[in-house]
Parts: C-alpha cells; structure tokens; sequence
C-alpha cells in the first residue's frame, strides 16, 4: 500500500492539466461509482489526478489513485484492495484502465455493497457498454464520457483565452452576438487549420511526433479497446485494421458492404460488427437516416474526427470532407446526428436541417429560411448563416 501512495504523491504533485475539462463541472460527484469512458488518448487519466488535485491535498490518504495495468493486481481483486484502503482510512479510490482486471464490474459492486464509504471513480474504455454488459452495475453506476479537446478549449489552450462554451440553441439564436465577442480576441481562422490537423488529442502538447503518437494510438485502439473487451481473436485483427483504413480512404459516403465483405475476406454481418466495433472505439463516427439504426446499413460512414483524416491518409484529405467531419463530431456530444435528404445535409435532433457549405462559394447557393447554413472559410455570419468554427464552441 505504502508504494501505492508514493506513486499517488508523485503523480498528483506533478500533474499539470492544461485545461481545465468542463466535464469536471457536469458530474456528480456525490455519487459513488462513477465511470468515465473515453477514447485512448483524450485524457482520462490526466483527468483523474486533477480530480485527486482538486479536492484532496497531494499526500491525503483518504484519496488514492491506481492503476490496473500494476501487476500486483494480477494476484489480489479490487475488493480486497478497497478493504484494505477503507481499513486504512481511504474515502475515494481512483482507478485507472479497470477493465484490465477480469472480474472489475463484478469487484466494483462487491465494493459498492461492502464498503458504503468508500466512493470509487473508474476509467475504462469507450468500447465498454457500461449498464447493457454488466446488469451488477446498471443500477449503480453513472456514467460520463470525456472527449477530445474541442476547439474552443483549443483556442483557450493555445490563446490563453477564457472563452465560455454555448449551447445550440445560443449558437442558433445569438451567434452574431457571441462572435462579436470572441473576434475582438481571437482570429478563429488562425487556430481552426490548426485544431483540424492536431488539436482533438491532448498529446499535441507533448515533445513527440503527433502523425506517429496517433498511429501509435490508432493501432492500441484497434489491438487492446475493441479486441481485448470485445473478446476477439488476434487472427482477425489484420482484417479491422484493413476496414478501418478502407473506410478512410473512401472518405464520408455510405459504405459498399458487400464490396467491404470481398475486400476483407470476411461476411456481410461480420462487417457491420466491425463497423460498430470501430464506431464504440471513436475511430469513425455512423450516420444514419432519420428514425434508423444499427443493424441497418449507415447512409454515412466518416472518421470521428478530423485528427484522423490526417494521420491515416494525408494524401487524399478534402476540405469539404474534413469540415463534415468536424461538425458531426462537434455535435456529437450533446445532439442526434442524422443524415439528411441530400449530400452535405444533415438532420440534428430529428428536425433541424443543417448544409456545410463554403463560404466562398455563397453565389452557387440558394438560401433557404428552413436551412441553417455551416459555412466554412468565414470568421462571420449572419441570420441562417453561420461560421462553421463556432459549432466548436458547444463543449
């Protein structure tokens, strides 16, 4: 135990977010088993320590933080750790990468049931389904899941901004107001190339090659998220990682299955589980019709957000395709993304119809009052029109 908390000392010491994650005022932390979910790479264990840093001071033991990839787990469960911390005085146990303990959902409720002090903050991947494949948590945990840096945290990061996040509705009825607000401070069109290529990881941050740090990731995602917890053979990871790089090369368009099939040597529904497995892991992001879902086949398959684009096929990257991706990922957080009845719409909340569109090409397009129009290559809109960057101000 002791080891435990000098590492616990030493992280917390020295951990330094570089923002501050507005899902950090979202949560309840009152609960007790509180799951945070999220795609390798955006964070989750940054945003654990800051947790510890926040409310406990960095030598309190009442708060300890651990790490299942510790092999000392691999011979004592997570009860009887948390029997052990609770003995000791422990209140909160963070605990990071729990799904490489096998048994974790079923140690998580023995610790529920057992120690009713003791308030447990986990980190697992966003592949994990939570309540539908572990009923001993479904009526015990809450769940939250932290997602890439979005843009507005991207421009306070590397701005030194403090620019608060809007909601839809906001962004809809006052977004001639709310850019002048932010233009006087900023050029959005300064940052917004930047955060397309790099800006969704926080590693950007770090002293490293980023295209090689997110091939890097990219790869851990398809090897440990989706085949360790989704339980599949290694044998087919080669095929996974052949779709994955088909869907990205084809770019946003409905997927040919069958064609996908032959490519990969594989059936027509083992590429749909693929495909979901790839969506569950953030590497792409589904779109479907109105009132349609999984099993169907998607209308739309894209990447999850525009990072990838440029890491996985840098050679064939569209401007249209790359802003379609950001504003469905931007919407993704909070907002129903459906397709709509042409090519660059698209339905959000089953009834508000969204074009992205270039703002440089205003004179091929006919405005209609029922539309609102995403423009992109604009730092400025006005009525129905509206820059594309400040959808990246919702979280």
């Amino acid at each position: 135990m002791e080891a435990f908390f000098r590492t616990h000392t030493y992280l917390v010491e020295h951990t330094n977010a570089p923002v501050r994650r507005q899902l950090m005022d979202e949560i309840n932390w009152d609960d007790r088993l509180i799951g945070i979910k999220g795609t390798r790479g955006v964070g989750k264990t940054t945003f654990l320590l800051q947790y510890a840093k926040e409310h406990f001071a960095a030598d309190d033991r009442r708060c300890l933080y651990v790490n299942m990839n510790n092999f000392y787990f691999q011979g004592r469960g997570i009860a009887d750790f948390a029997g052990e911390f609770c003995k000791n005085g422990g209140k909160v146990l963070l605990i990071d990468q729990v799904f490489k303990e096998p048994n974790w959902s079923k140690e998580l409720r023995v610790c529920h049931d057992r120690y009713p002090e003791l308030k447990i903050v986990f980190t697992g991947s966003s592949v994990m389904r939570l309540k539908e494949e572990n009923p001993e948590l479904s009526e015990i945990v809450k769940s939250y899941n932290l997602r890439g840096f979005s843009f507005r945290e991207f421009v306070n990061l590397t701005a030194g901004t403090h620019f608060r996040a809007y909601t839809l509705d906001d962004i809809l009825r006052n977004h001639e107001h709310i850019t002048r607000r932010i233009l006087p401070e900023v050029s959005p069109n300064k940052y917004f190339p930047l955060y397309l290529h790099h800006g969704f990881y926080p590693f950007f941050l770090e002293n490293r090659n980023f295209s090689e740090n997110l091939l890097k990731t990219m790869n851990m995602m398809t090897e440990v998220d989706i085949l360790l917890i989704k339980q599949i053979e290694l044998k087919y990871l080669t095929k996974i990682k052949k779709l994955f790089y088909l869907l990205a090369v084809d770019g946003p368009q409905a997927p040919n299955v069958s064609q996908l099939a032959n490519d990969i040597e594989t059936s027509r529904a083992t590429v749909m589980n693929y495909i979901k497995y790839l969506a569950e892991a953030r590497l792409i992001n589904v779109i479907y019709p109105v009132g349609q879902q999984y099993p169907k086949k998607p209308s739309k398959v894209m990447m999850h957000n525009p990072n990838l684009m440029y890491a996985i096929y840098p050679i064939k990257v569209e401007q249209q395709d790359i802003m379609e991706t950001f504003f469905v990922n931007s919407l993704w957080k909070d907002h129903a993304v459906n397709q709509g009845g042409k090519e660059n719409y698209y339905i959000i909340d089953g009834r508000k119809k969204f074009r992205i569109c270039d703002a440089s090409g205003n004179g091929k397009i006919r405005m209609n009052p029922d539309t609102v129009y995403a423009r992109y290559n604009t730092e400025i809109g006005k009525d129905n029109q509206i820059p594309l960057w400040l959808f990246g101000f919702l979280y």
